[in-house]
């Protein structure tokens, strides 16, 4: 089966959708150039409670795959990212998330091998990444309404240059299990093939 195939029903069965929260998952995110990461990263050392900054600046995929999966996606993720070559992405502006902040991305190719990867683990998904996300780099959570507000205010300027800037590559796949505190680091994979959807 091709990277893009798509599972049985059977493997497809093995997590109802619908399921409670899932302990310890794993998640997949899809990383970022060099320049757009350090960037992002000053901004969530300066307004993301220092308490909750465990990670580094990222955009999620899927925020929650059932551990029993690890070996189906370490075996899968590196197939893809060595069929497909690196999605474009560019800085769109602000995005309010209510009590928080983040950089809006355009990013349709990223999207579209979301979706390949969603349609491979159909049946396995947890229920809030059922639906298409919007790209997003947070740099802001957690804080009052009035906080993010004001980060906002002053975040639109200082993303005029990278708005202005032509589209970046994301250069990875990153898989990281989730232990209740700082994320581990389990895979990356470096995009290296030429298709492109």
């Amino acid at each position: 089966m091709s990277p893009s195939g798509t599972r049985s029903a059977a493997s497809g069965a093995r997590c109802n959708a619908r399921a409670p929260a899932i302990p310890q998952p794993f998640i997949l995110t899809a990383a970022l150039p060099p320049d757009l990461a350090n960037f992002a990263e000053g901004l969530r050392r300066a307004h993301y409670p220092a308490e909750r900054n465990h990670l580094h600046a990222h955009v999620t995929l899927f925020h929650a795959f059932a551990p029993s999966l690890l070996e189906e996606l370490t075996d899968f993720i590196p197939r893809i990212a060595a069929e497909f070559a690196a999605p474009q992405g560019a800085v769109k502006g602000v995005m309010d998330l209510g009590r928080g902040t983040a950089i809006a991305l355009e990013a349709p190719q990223l999207l579209a091998l979301r979706a390949v990867i969603a349609e491979h683990f159909h049946g396995s998904l947890a229920a809030q990444d059922l639906h298409e996300p919007r790209p997003h780099i947070t740099i802001q959570n957690k804080v009052t309404k009035d906080e993010a507000r004001t980060l906002q205010a002053h975040l639109g300027p200082q993303l005029a240059l990278w708005i202005a800037k032509p589209p970046f590559a994301f250069p990875a796949l990153e898989l990281w299990h989730y232990r209740g505190g700082p994320w581990e680091r389990a895979k990356t994979c470096a995009f290296r093939g030429r298709a492109r959807l």
